[in-house]
């Protein structure tokens, strides 16, 4: 590597802080708190220098949090946090208050828990994503297959000036089921020049997650966005059930080291840099 590895995906929460209401006891070793201490551990094990924490609630509290954990450990590069897209009002006076956050680098909303279908395409959604893009800030979309895939691409299309990340591949269907739709909706989404996509999450149910399965996934990221488009993320502590970090380390960087050097250093930390403007926050950093 020429440059920094840095994890464009990994979480953090604090059960007291904020509600977590998907984080129940049927998660078994999910729940429970994973603190910045935990992760430090984790990247350090794997030689990954850095990680972009992405907020794990849709409340004002887990946002909070995760600043106030980037602010004191550099190994934070930045923070994709909420606010509440779906009031224009209330999202524009949520930006105003994080407007002096220089490590807050993006915004997501759970739309896989959302009972709203159309959420992306809700015209205050659109609204007060037009804000986040002319904050300078991303959105992340998570878990979109099945029902928010094509709205994605349709809301990279519309907001040229947005960033639109895909986290986790839009989690392809398991089992081989719908690959075919996915795969179609992929392409429209990356024919979008402002659309990106995440290497990561890429745990499916009864699929194994082995080199070559997992790397077929890749193949099909890089083939739509390009190695330019897409970035490494380790989806921490999700990946706890499935062997941790290390191991998931271990499967998605034997799959990127196929890789031309250039390509690999771009998807496990040059893209991220870029996509989400961290080395600004670097410098700063290392000015103090």
């Amino acid at each position: 590597m020429t440059g920094r590895v840095i994890d464009s995906h990994l979480h953090l929460w604090d059960l007291p802080r904020s509600d977590y209401a998907w984080i129940t006891p049927e998660l078994g070793p999910l729940h429970r708190s994973f603190g910045p201490g935990d992760a430090e551990v984790e990247l350090t094990a794997a030689g990954v220098d850095a990680a972009v924490l992405v907020q794990a609630d849709d409340t004002t509290s887990d946002t909070e949090f995760m600043l106030e954990v980037a602010r004191a450990h550099h190994w934070v590069a930045g923070v994709v946090g909420w606010v509440p897209l779906d009031s224009e009002p209330g999202a524009a006076a949520a930006l105003v208050a994080l407007e002096g956050e220089p490590l807050l680098r993006g915004v997501r909303h759970l739309v896989h828990d959302d009972p709203r279908d159309d959420f992306l395409d809700l015209p205050d959604v659109r609204a007060s994503l037009g804000r986040v893009a002319a904050q300078g800030l991303t959105f992340d979309v998570p878990d979109a297959w099945p029902r928010h895939l094509d709205a994605a691409a349709r809301l990279a299309r519309d907001l040229p000036e947005l960033t639109v990340v895909l986290d986790h591949l839009g989690k392809p269907p398991a089992g081989g089921h719908g690959l075919g739709e996915w795969r179609a909706q992929l392409d429209r989404l990356a024919a979008a020049p402002n659309a990106v996509v995440k290497f990561s999450g890429l745990h499916l149910p009864g699929v194994p997650f082995t080199e070559a399965g997992v790397g077929l996934l890749l193949d099909v990221a890089l083939e739509a966005f390009g190695a330019d488009r897409v970035m490494y993320g380790g989806d921490w502590p999700m990946s706890v059930p499935h062997g941790g970090y290390r191991h998931t380390w271990d499967v998605m960087r034997a799959c990127l080291d196929r890789l031309a050097p250039g390509e690999r250093d771009a998807v496990l930390g040059g893209n991220a840099e870029h996509i989400y403007g961290l080395n600004e926050i670097s410098r700063k950093r290392n000015q103090c």
